[in-house]
Parts: C-alpha cells; sequence; structure tokens
C-alpha cells in the first residue's frame, strides 16, 4: 500500500496548507480576495500535488491532482485555467506517455467544467457536494484504468484504493469547509442586514416619538389661536408657546442629523479652558438648583484644532448628564490634562452611577439611562462630535459611586502633523 501512503501524505499537506490559507482569509478582512488571488493559490496547491508526486517508475506519477481540479472547476470556475496549467507543469515532469494520458483525460473534462459550472450552481448544498464527490470518484476510476493500462508494475488494488478514496475523501471535506464559510458568510449578512432594518425601525419610532409630541402641541395652539375672541395676551403667549415647540423639534431633528453625519461647519484653535469655562458658566444656574458643586482643575495650556459650536455642544450635553445624575447635590470635577499629543478632559461626578450592562449600551442610538425623561440622543450626539473631531473617549462608572468621562484630542502640533502625512 506504498502509492495509498503517499498520497495520503500529500493529502494531510494539502489540507494543512488549506488551513492556513483560510485563516489568512479571516485574518486579512481589510484586503480583496481576488478571483486572481484565488486563481494563484490554486495552481500552487496543483503544482504542490504535482511535486509530491509518488513515482515508483519515472513514467509512472500517483499524486491528487484530482482535488485542486475539480475543487477550482466546480466551485471557482476556473477549470479551463486549472487544465491549462496541469497541462504546462505536467510537461515540465517529461514529455512520456503520463503526458499524453493526462491531455486525454483532462482536455474533454475542462469543456465539462464549463458546461456544467451553470448548473452546479443552481443546486443545493447537499448536492453540490455529493456532484464534486461523484466527479472525483468518476476521476479516480479512470486514473486507475490509465495507470493500470500502463502496466507500472504497481498492485492495482493499491492504485485502486488509493484513487478510489483518498480524492474524493479530500474532495468532500474541501466541498463540506467551504459550503459551511458559505452558510455561514451568508447568515452574517443576514444578520447584518436584520440589525439594519432594526436601526431603521428604531430610528423611526424614535423621530415619530420625539417630533410628535412638539408637533401635536404646536397643532392644538394653532387650533386655539383661531377663536376670535382671543385676549391678545393670550394670543402671544399661544404663539411663543407654539414658536418654542418648534423649536423643540427642529433642536431633534439636528441633534440626529449631527449623529448621522456630525460636520464640523469651522475649524479654528480652540483654547480648552476657556472653552470649558464658558460652559460652566452656562451651567451654573442649573447646578446651583440641584445643590451640585463645580470644582475645576484645569492645565495651564492646551489648544485643539475644532468646531467651537460643536464642542460646546458635546460637553453641555456631558456636563448636564453629570448633574443630572446627582438629584440630592455632590461635586461635579472638571480638570484637563495636557501631553505633547494630547489634551484630556476629565469629568467626574459623584452621582448615581450606571451599571455594567448601561455602561456597555451608552452611546447607542436612541438608549438613555434616564428612562421616559431622556430622548437617547444626547450621548449619540456626544460620541459623534468626539469622533468627528478625531477624539477618543473613555467612560468608567460604579452604581451609586459616580461616573468618570475622560475624552482626549490631539494637540494642535500633533493635529498638523496628521494633516502633513495625509497630504504627503
Amino acid at each position: 500500500m506504498e502509492i495509498t501512503k503517499h498520497l495520503f501524505l500529500n493529502l494531510s499537506i494539502l489540507i494543512i496548507l488549506l488551513l492556513f490559507c483560510l485563516i489568512w482569509l479571516d485574518r486579512s478582512k481589510t484586503l480583496p480576495f481576488s478571483k486572481t488571488t484565488i486563481t494563484i493559490i490554486s495552481v500552487l496547491l496543483l503544482w504542490i500535488c504535482l511535486q509530491f508526486a509518488y513515482s515508483p517508475v519515472p513514467y509512472a506519477r500517483y499524486d491528487l491532482r484530482i482535488i485542486p481540479i475539480v475543487i477550482g472547476g466546480l466551485y471557482l470556475g476556473i477549470g479551463l485555467i486549472l487544465v491549462a496549467g496541469l497541462l504546462i507543469l505536467r510537461s515540465l515532469y517529461g514529455l512520456d506517455s503520463g503526458l499524453v494520458g493526462t491531455i486525454l483525460l483532462y482536455v474533454p473534462l475542462a469543456i465539462v467544467f464549463f458546461r456544467l459550472s451553470p448548473w452546479f450552481w443552481k443546486q443545493s448544498s447537499e448536492r453540490r457536494i455529493y456532484t464534486a464527490i461523484c466527479l472525483g470518484m468518476i476521476l479516480g476510476v479512470l486514473s486507475t484504468v490509465g495507470e493500470v493500462l500502463k502496466d507500472t508494475g504497481s498492485p492495482w488494488y493499491d492504485v485502486l484504493f488509493a484513487y478510489l478514496v483518498l480524492p474524493p475523501l479530500g474532495i468532500g471535506l474541501i466541498a463540506y469547509s467551504i459550503e459551511f464559510i458559505k452558510k455561514s458568510v451568508e447568515l452574517k449578512h443576514e444578520l447584518i442586514k436584520v440589525e439594519k432594518l432594526k436601526a431603521v425601525e428604531q430610528m423611526g419610532a424614535a423621530i415619530s416619538h420625539e417630533i410628535r409630541n412638539p408637533l401635536t402641541a404646536a397643532s392644538g395652539f394653532v387650533q386655539l389661536l383661531n377663536d376670535d375672541y382671543l385676549p391678545r395676551h393670550k394670543r402671544k403667549e399661544y404663539l411663543s408657546i407654539v414658536k418654542d415647540e418648534l423649536n423643540s423639534a427642529e433642536r431633534v431633528i439636528e441633534d440626529y442629523l449631527t449623529f448621522a453625519k456630525p460636520s464640523l461647519v469651522s475649524i479654528e484653535e480652540l483654547n480648552v479652558k476657556n472653552e470649558l469655562r464658558q460652559i460652566i458658566n452656562i451651567l451654573t444656574p442649573m447646578a446651583n438648583q440641584n445643590s451640585v458643586e463645580i470644582i475645576t482643575d484645569f492645565s495651564v495650556i492646551g489648544f485643539i484644532k475644532g468646531d467651537k459650536q460643536r464642542f460646546r455642544q458635546c460637553f453641555i450635553n456631558i456636563l448636564k448628564n453629570s448633574v443630572e445624575a446627582m438629584p440630592t447635590g455632590g461635586h461635579l470635577y472638571v480638570e484637563t490634562h495636557f501631553s505633547k499629543d494630547y489634551i484630556t478632559i476629565c469629568i467626574r461626578d459623584t452621582g448615581i452611577g450606571m451599571t455594567s450592562e448601561q455602561l456597555e449600551r451608552l452611546g447607542e442610538p436612541y438608549y438613555s439611562t434616564k428612562g421616559k425623561n431622556g430622548t437617547g440622543l444626547g450621548m449619540m450626539v456626544v460620541y459623534s462630535i468626539v469622533r468627528a473631531m478625531n477624539g477618543f473617549i473613555r467612560v468608567e462608572s460604579e452604581l451609586d459611586a459616580g461616573t468618570t468621562f475622560r475624552i482626549k484630542f490631539p494637540t494642535i502640533t500633533s493635529f498638523m502633523k496628521n494633516e502633513n502625512s495625509q497630504i504627503q
């Protein structure tokens, strides 16, 4: 059983190489796995089969060329290329009767592949596997007949077992792996599609809920304005309410647009300390109402490139959430730390904190830790603005122990370096 032993060893090498190819494919998600690359790999595997062939006599070569030929011809649609490659490679090992037999067997097979490929992909997964195995067995029988007719001196049962068992076994394993991977990819794409549809449904529901409320209120007061006997001061009051409700609806739409595409209108140099002081001045009355003391510790220097309006919107949302997380009062610490490459803004409160589950979902669209009192837009906008300004955000929290936000922005020096490297 020398032939079987050698071909079984070759099959093991082939399976290991294909396993490495699958690992490379999984790791190289950013690289395109083109048909050209697949063709090159298939021809390389075909050459390996011929190179490690068992040749007891000079005019006889026993190898597993059937496996890459069948898999490439049926699953990859490159049967013509592989047969041409086989003839070229086989001719390098000698112009003998073995080459003639290869031509007689595989040239008609190339035509079969050409006609069979469209039908093959219309079949079910199981039938494709069975078809590949059956074709491998047919080629094994024909190869066995050819070797017996050449009278190479090898035991016929050894040749028969080697060609009727090992190539179909290898084809079956590889075909099953291909079908399994194909099904996994399809399920992954289907899951992504479902998640996208779910996100669209959530967005539609959130937009409907958040915009309907102010529009309903505005519509009601517009109807009241139709009363001819309505006092003048009441008319002004109702018009003011209508204006406020429409502005509320506009803010909701702006928040969604900021999340979807956070455009930075004007990029300018921002003094982080001055900007944070302005934001704290705006929120100080709210902090006083909630008995929250704001404690600051700013680094002497700290400049970044960004959009002033978006920067303020981002940190107003964070500080406002921190104040609201301390309904019975507490301390809110706002600090900045300067380094060569980054400016870190640290915001820490002594509020109610968050669970690990809430922390994982923070920043997701339409998710709010405030329940019915939150829209799920504030933190969503914060994450979008930080990303748009090339920043990073990290949140740490513990229930009943407070929450800490650490936001890092590149300094002007590092920002300019990145810009110059992109231009180059």
